[in-house]
């Protein structure tokens, strides 16, 4: 490492180091054979369970530990616990899983235990709140995806894994507080896709159910994304979103204003004389809404003047993009024999 001083180490020192190496892999494989014998003997006690806490602790990716560990809370701690003793069994796994999570927080078979664990969550603690060890738990999961968004906005199994929660909760948290969220996340970080990507679902399940007017919102969500665009016009999240947000293009108003603020952008940089003043993603957007209007509105608007213009993009993205000089070349064709772009 940079500014830390390499101290030779002795041959003596060498030999110890290997030596202490060799003995936490003879031990680390010793531990595993047993683990494995003991499942083929289907052993289900408490001796087998600790034994697989030590092997995880070391090795958190060994999905066969983890299903034989569910096994055994199954087939043996459970059937003998109270509800409050499986509630202590699966709140110390969920404090394993987060262990294993601050050091590996992409490993699949650490995020399916702990998934496995809040749905095992038994009813309790009083007959009159059978939901309570439950909401407190789910509440719970949702502060602690939170923090590992906080550490890395972008992790997309985070994202997935909030989803998963989301939906799960057994009091549903609003829709509306969680689109909140992806704006907060958005507006710290544009290029975090997954915020782009989330915000997008939730707004289309409170449009399918009538809980938000999807006129007045889109033209909200338009008003976010002409910001976004000039704030920073290289960021590719932005752009997919727009092409989202558009749609099929059936609005043929709203394909030509956006097309007129997106030009706008384009004659904004170039008269700026930025370095980047031929934005890839304002012309290659120009192209596809405008090859958009003469696919779905080719009675109403200017197919000549909207393909000349479309041609003129594709050969300035040729010299721009050289490395998709073929892509924008048989996009070109396309045009040229009217079979469309899109």
């Amino acid at each position: 490492m940079h500014h830390v001083k390499y101290v030779k180490q002795s041959p003596e020192a060498i030999a110890a180091r290997k030596q202490r190496e060799k003995a936490k892999i003879a031990d680390f494989l010793a531990l595993t054979d047993d683990i494995l014998t003991r499942k083929k003997q289907s052993d289900w006690s408490k001796d087998a369970f600790d034994l697989t806490t030590r092997l995880l602790q070391v090795n958190p990716e060994f999905y066969t530990v983890w299903n034989y560990r569910r096994n055994i809370l199954v087939n043996g701690l459970f059937p003998k616990s109270s509800p409050q003793e499986i509630n202590e069994l699966l709140a110390n796994d969920l404090s394993l899983t987060m262990v294993a999570l601050k050091a590996h927080p992409k490993v699949y078979w650490v995020w399916n235990h702990r998934r496995w664990c809040l749905e095992n969550i038994p009813e309790g603690p009083e007959v009159d709140d059978p939901l309570g060890w439950r909401k407190a738990y789910w509440d719970k999961e949702m502060i602690v995806v939170e923090r590992m968004l906080d550490v890395d906005p972008r992790n997309f199994m985070a994202w997935n894994y909030r989803r998963y929660v989301l939906a799960s909760m057994p009091v549903p948290r609003s829709e509306l507080a969680e689109l909140a969220y992806t704006l907060k996340k958005i507006e710290s970080e544009l290029s975090n896709f997954s915020a782009w990507h989330q915000r997008s679902k939730v707004l289309t399940a409170l449009w399918s159910d009538g809980r938000l007017d999807p006129v007045e919102s889109r033209e909200a969500e338009f008003d976010i994304l002409h910001n976004a665009m000039f704030t920073d016009p290289n960021d590719q999240s932005v752009w997919l979103y727009h092409r989202w947000l558009i749609g099929s293009g059936d609005d043929k108003e709203r394909l030509e204003g956006e097309i007129a603020v997106i030009q706008e952008l384009l004659d904004e940089k170039r008269q700026s004389g930025d370095q980047e003043s031929d934005n890839k993603w304002c012309m290659e957007s120009i192209v596809y809404y405008k090859t958009m209007l003469i696919a779905k509105h080719s009675s109403s608007v200017d197919v000549v003047g909207l393909r000349t213009s479309c041609e003129d993009f594709l050969k300035q993205l040729m010299k721009l993009d050289p490395a998709r000089r073929n892509r924008y070349q048989d996009k070109l064709t396309q045009l040229v024999s009217g079979h469309g772009v899109l």
